[in-house]
């Protein structure tokens, strides 16, 4: 696995997140013929419902008509009548909601696919005690053996404050030989117990070689012996060691990813961070009939070598270009790492407390420049990890380069997580028309926003930590995104934390607090938007045919009863894909 986007979502939403894990198992995906019929010829209208139609132009409707997997009308029941034969078949949709097929635009979907066949942690472990008998019995049933080697999801990341306990625990007795990697929930930090630090050649001697910065990515005591804690670059030479996926896999994490999206009313995303098997599993839908929804994909470049590294993503673009609604459409790019401490390698403006370090910016900015005005000039979307306010600004300056060398050749650029930025930067996105995706599940007040970020951090940065409506409110776009699987993709919990940024220990900034249906435009059309597709993210005619009946007036009720919304059926191109049961 590879690291994710933000990653350092420990928080209290992942109780909610084990329950979706059980639904996505659970509820297949389904094309139930018995439902409606799937012909493409098929008319159908919807009627007597509330339909949010996330253009801003004509918000509300109360009926819609489709005809195969296209919408044909939005509007009243006698004038969407019009548009279809007097067989259309009609669905009285009762008063419940109807909405537009929600859009995630950062989701590591094949890799959540992978995490739920694997031996996930997450919500399972919740203490140290728990998790031996945990490694042992998915040991026991191989969902934690990659070859030789136990791998284990999910870590709380507080466990890394106690290397000596793991050490303990999974470097001696049964375990003095047998490889184990315990990865963080946050896709970033890992530890290695020292059967498998050995057999990958981070020892003493080679912490020796490395120069300090580069050092930082290993956890060692003062005589730099290993302890096993990695965080980013550290997991490098862990990485070759793991087998590669079979066929087989990916196609088994490939299905159990649509089901899961599809459960909570997803019908298309953006996949960032494509690697070779990420895209296999894609491909691998698509032959079996089953990849109908709508999925962005951009491989990882490293801004070093620009021209050569978009010659290889033009090279992939061929590749897949064949693949029915398969889209290599951009790349993903990594400004910095995460905040939280003891990480603390996203790229800071004011050094950290403790450090007395910026952090990492990840790109040399006069070669990010140059990959953004030539990737610009390829049509090729730039999509850009920042955490750290002076990342989002190097980040900005980059896209600032292409729409000034290129013009406004009006691809959605955008900068995804964006934790905390620079006041002077909030109108920037508006300008450079650059899209905003934000983690909104992660604005809570808890130890991943608090304790460990605050009192590192220069008060004139922490003020300013997921400043969403301050972007919002100088006309920036933001996008909906969950970097699942480091966190739930429920919308509604997204939304319901946009909303209220309560936590257990709070509010965080209320100031920052998100209009609801902005949020829903959010995971709509401006969704669709950062995927550069204008056939989804809309009910309206012309558009696909997705679409998601809820079970409550989300837009009305209080934030407590619209988090708890329920999807009853999700439709893909025309096709049910998902039904409660």
């Amino acid at each position: 696995m590879l690291n994710f986007g933000k990653g350092d979502r420990v928080r209290h939403f992942s109780r909610y997140y084990s329950a979706l894990l059980f639904v996505a198992t659970v509820f297949l995906v389904q094309t139930d013929s018995s439902l409606w019929a799937q012909e493409s010829s098929v008319e159908r209208i919807f009627f007597h419902a509330k339909v949010f139609t996330g253009d801003a132009q004509r918000p509300y409707a109360e009926a819609v008509a489709i005809r195969g997997g296209k919408i044909i009308a939005v509007g009243n029941l006698p004038e969407v009548a019009k548009s279809v034969s007097e067989n259309a078949e009609r669905i009285d949709l009762d008063g419940k909601s109807l909405f537009p097929g929600f859009i995630d635009s950062h989701s590591h979907s094949i890799d959540g696919g992978l995490a739920l066949i694997s031996a996930d942690a997450s919500e399972k472990v919740q203490s140290l005690n728990e998790l031996p008998p945990f490694v042992e019995d998915a040991k026991k049933t191989g969902k934690a053996m990659r070859g030789d080697i136990v791998e284990i999801l999910g870590m709380p990341l507080e466990f890394w404050s106690h290397i000596d306990v793991l050490n303990a625990r999974f470097s001696t007795g049964a375990y003095e030989k047998q490889s184990v990697l315990l990865r963080g929930m946050d896709g970033h930090t890992a530890w290695a117990n020292r059967a498998l630090l050995e057999r990958a050649g981070i020892t003493t001697d080679f912490l020796k070689t490395l120069s300090p910065e580069k050092r930082s990515y290993y956890g060692a005591d003062k005589d730099m012996h290993p302890n096993g804690f990695l965080v980013d670059a550290g997991t490098e030479k862990i990485e070759p060691l793991l087998p590669q996926r079979t066929p087989d896999e990916l196609l088994k994490a490939g299905r159990t990813a649509l089901a899961y999206n599809y459960s909570l009313g997803i019908t298309a995303w953006l996949d960032p961070l494509a690697a070779d098997y990420v895209l296999q599993a894609y491909r691998l839908l698509a032959e079996h009939g089953e990849l109908n929804s709508q999925v962005a994909a951009f491989p990882q470049v490293f801004a070093k070598n620009p021209a050569a590294e978009l010659a290889d993503v033009q090279k992939t673009r061929a590749a897949y270009k064949n693949v029915p609604n398969l889209h290599v459409s951009g790349i993903k790019v990594f400004a910095d790492g995460v905040v939280e401490y003891p990480s603390q390698t996203a790229h800071l403006s004011k050094p950290y407390k403790n450090t007395g370090r910026n952090g990492d910016l990840l790109f040399d900015p006069k070669n990010f420049a140059a990959l953004c005005v030539e990737a610009d000039k390829e049509g090729l979307i730039i999509h850009v990890h920042a955490i750290g306010d002076q990342a989002v600004t190097e980040a900005l300056d980059g896209i600032a380069a292409a729409r000034t060398a290129n013009g406004n050749s009006g691809l959605p650029h955008t900068i995804t997580h964006e934790q905390f930025v620079q006041p002077a930067d909030f109108a920037r996105f508006r300008e450079l028309g650059v899209v905003s995706a934000l983690q909104l599940l992660w604005a809570d007040a808890s130890q991943d926003t608090i304790e460990i970020v605050k009192p590192y951090l220069d008060a004139s940065i922490y003020e300013w930590q997921y400043p969403a409506r301050s972007i919002l409110d100088s006309g920036g776009i933001i996008s909906g995104a969950s970097d699942w699987p480091v966190s739930s993709a429920n919308v509604f919990w997204a939304i319901y934390q946009a909303e209220t940024r309560k936590g257990p220990e709070g509010v965080l900034d209320p100031s920052q607090a998100m209009p609801r249906e902005a949020m829903f435009y959010a995971y709509t059309r401006n969704s669709a938007r950062a995927m550069n597709l204008d056939s989804i993210g809309m009910i309206a005619a012309g558009k696909r045919a997705d679409l998601v009946l809820l079970d409550r007036d989300v837009l009305t009720v209080s934030p407590e009863e619209m988090r708890d919304a329920k999807v009853l059926w999700t439709m893909v191109a025309g096709k049910m894909v998902y039904r409660a049961k």
